[in-house]
């Protein structure tokens, strides 16, 4: 070796450990953020999760917690790399090295480290997005509409994360090699993180910290927009959850620093509490990122468990098991056809109900908005004719339903769901309702709330009322309601779909209707506005799929088509594949997520191997039994995995129960069912994540020769 470079390449051959670690580390970074990014602008999830719905919330509030999380696992692990790398740097700079050659050697290495790490976990991400979905597509279920598409533009953010990624590793590069004292260089690779003196208040006060920020975060839109009439940017919104991050960096500080087991526990730990706070602010940054993912990852996974388990009680709850309605002025099968088909399927119809209903508009307060230099504000305006509703009579009410409802003149009362629920979308309190082809109005006097989830969000009047509102409307402001039961209803899926495909075959394209479209309203925003945005001539600008016939086992048909049968068998049948996109995107989430956390996590565990592989060498030659040092490691390792998991589990956890319970200040049986299934979930995840702690903890031990 004549050269400097041969000389320096001769060191990297040695140090091959500490580049595979880096390299890995960023690899594995832009390969899940890649692959993240692929799968959120897909234009297969982007047709099914609605423009400014929940769901596209979540996705990206989860996709950012990714982000954040990864950024700072590679700025840790980069961290790491060049204090290792320190040493070599001193002892180069004390032999009279120059810094030019040695910016040049590392600039070398960091381009072959950040360009081929990068580019092959952005090249990766989407091949591992389309097995994974393959895989989901083979094992759960497989729809036309599963067919995964990429947007090309989706690639300019894991580019812009690769671009982070390489402009992080040489700005640290390029910090290593200007400092100037030889000494400070060399020892670097020694140096320790300590954490100063934590009170053990931290623990409790960082708690209330977690459940200050948690209520906070949650209800400061509900006072921006209810308390304010003010649409708050989300980023304002976000900043009432900052103490959450301090409560949980107090926990973590605390736990590391000092322990939850009280001064008993302070000699019988001391050489592993001690080395967890000689290294511990590096530990606790690794926990912080933990926490978060854990997070983001259980909430991802919590929606398929309460959306099963609520939608299969309700369908259970159903008074009826067929019940489908349709416009008057629509060819659809009657009571002669669908006994026809039954026969041909060899079904028994034991129950036939059906009732006429009528479309009128109804009075309200809407939303009026007024853009402003701080943002849109909004003030309610009373309107005589704010929307459009169902109104059933009193004896259509009492036929459909079988019970015995007596409304006086000029009363109405308004159908709740079967908890008595609005579901945030039915209010429920009308006091004028009008003709809208004769001009007529009638005030009315609201009675107790009905209760039927297949009527939902419907009103009943007097019959004398009904009769008197129903002149001279027209066959497309008049409805049909049919209620039927069978024998063994299980049993009757192919009927089921007979019927649903010869419902959706005889409807016109003039029904082809969101079931948020409403008339009234439509008037209402042409008049002021000039457009409606429901308007399927609209659907480009406003980002939405048109309801199509010919795609009646789409997602987006039978969510969102206004005349969408309810047939019990039916529904429970095809429940995964109706829901199979949302379904599969949130787990593909929450997996990537818990791959973040198992990396960080053994990356972590490793370092800690390393680190301390002298200080377990020096205690073994002072007598220390393998016992000793076994429960010394195992104590650490079970730290950096069992706090984040679970300060994570129960942050999140107690967030989304605070979420079902402030929808209408109470648990329902449903909500509480589902919670019981995300706790089963809890349970699962944790005994693989416990599964991957024994594992590390073997391969810890292992290098630590004990």
């Amino acid at each position: 070796m004549r050269t400097f470079t041969q000389i320096y390449a001769t060191l990297r051959r040695k140090n091959r450990g500490q580049y595979a670690l880096l390299s890995g580390c960023c690899f594995f970074s832009v390969l899940l953020i890649t692959a993240y990014v692929c799968m959120m602008r897909s234009p297969t999830i982007l047709a099914v999760l609605p423009e400014g719905g929940d769901s596209r919330k979540q996705v990206m509030m989860i996709f950012i917690l990714a982000v954040i999380g990864c950024s700072v696992f590679t700025t840790y692990a980069a961290g790491l790399f060049f204090r290792q790398k320190s040493r070599e740097t001193g002892v180069f700079l004390a032999l009279g090295a120059s810094r030019w050659q040695l910016k040049r050697e590392l600039r070398r290495d960091l381009t072959v480290i950040s360009l081929g790490s990068c580019a092959a976990g952005a090249i990766l991400g989407s091949p591992l997005a389309w097995a994974l979905w393959q895989i989901f597509r083979a094992l759960v279920v497989d729809t036309q509409e599963m067919s995964l598409a990429f947007a090309p533009a989706a690639y300019t953010y894991a580019l812009a994360f690769a671009v982070y990624v390489t402009g992080m590793l040489f700005l640290l590069g390029g910090r290593s090699i200007r400092k100037t004292n030889i000494i400070d260089v060399i020892s670097e690779s020694h140096r320790s993180e300590p954490i100063r003196a934590v009170k053990r208040w931290y623990g409790w006060v960082g708690i209330a910290l977690l459940v200050v920020g948690g209520f906070c975060g949650y209800i400061a839109p509900a006072v921006f927009v209810r308390g304010l009439h003010w649409y708050a940017p989300a980023g304002l919104s976000a900043i009432f959850y900052l103490p959450v991050l301090v409560g949980v960096y107090m926990i973590l500080l605390h736990t590391v620093a000092n322990g939850w087991g009280g001064k008993r526990r302070r000699y019988k730990d001391i050489i592993s509490i001690s080395q967890m706070r000689f290294q511990g602010r590096q530990t606790v940054r690794n926990m912080l990122v933990m926490t978060v993912l854990i997070a983001g990852a259980y909430f991802a996974s919590f929606y398929t468990p309460m959306l099963g388990t609520g939608a299969m009680m309700g369908y259970d709850a159903r008074p009826v098991d067929y019940a489908y309605h349709f416009r008057a002025d629509q060819d659809i099968p009657r009571e002669g056809e669908v006994r026809a088909l039954a026969e041909q399927y060899g079904v028994t119809i034991t129950s036939w109900a059906q009732a006429p209903m009528i479309r009128l508009a109804v009075d309200g307060n809407r939303h009026v908005e007024t853009e402003g230099p701080l943002g849109t504000t909004w003030e309610n305006v009373y309107y005589a004719q704010a929307k459009s509703d169902l109104f059933l009579s009193e004896s259509a009410y009492n036929t459909l339903t079988g019970e015995h409802l007596d409304l006086q003149p000029g009363q109405i009362a308004g159908i709740m769901d079967a908890t008595g629920d609005g579901q945030g979308v039915f209010g429920g309190f009308v006091t004028l309702v009008t003709n809208t082809i004769t001009g007529e109005s009638w005030p009315v006097t609201m009675t107790d709330d009905l209760r039927n989830d297949l009527l939902f969000g419907h009103y009943v009047v007097d019959d004398a009322d009904y009769a008197e509102m129903t002149d001279r409307l027209p066959d497309d402001w008049r409805e049909q309601m049919v209620f039927f039961n069978v024998e063994n209803d299980e049993e009757t899926y192919n009927f089921a779909k007979a019927l649903f495909y010869e419902i959706v075959d005889r409807s016109g394209s003039e029904v082809a209707l969101y079931d948020s479209y409403d008339p009234i309203v439509r008037e209402i925003e042409i008049a002021e506005t000039g457009e409606y945005f429901l308007d399927p001539a609209t659907s480009d600008k406003y980002d939405f799929t048109p309801i199509d016939y010919t795609q009646r086992d789409s997602s987006n048909f039978r969510l969102y088509w206004q005349y969408m049968p309810q047939f019990r068998v039916l529904d429970k049948a095809d429940f995964v594949k109706t829901m199979a996109v949302f379904l599969i995107l949130f787990v593909f989430i929450a997996i990537v997520c818990f791959a973040a956390v198992i990396v960080i996590a053994f990356t972590r565990c490793l370092t800690i191997a390393i680190t301390n592989r002298q200080v377990y060498d020096d205690l073994r030659h002072l007598g220390a039994p393998r016992e000793y040092l076994f429960r010394s490691a195992r104590s650490q390792i079970r730290r950096v995995f069992l706090v984040p998991m679970v300060t994570g589990t129960a942050l999140i956890y107690a967030f989304y129960a605070m979420i079902m319970f402030f929808n209408d200040n109470r648990l329902t049986i449903r909500e509480l069912a589902g919670l019981s299934s995300c706790l089963l979930l809890i349970l699962v995840v944790s005994a693989i994540l416990y599964g991957v702690y024994r594992l590390t903890r073997r391969d810890v031990c292992r290098r630590l020769g004990i």
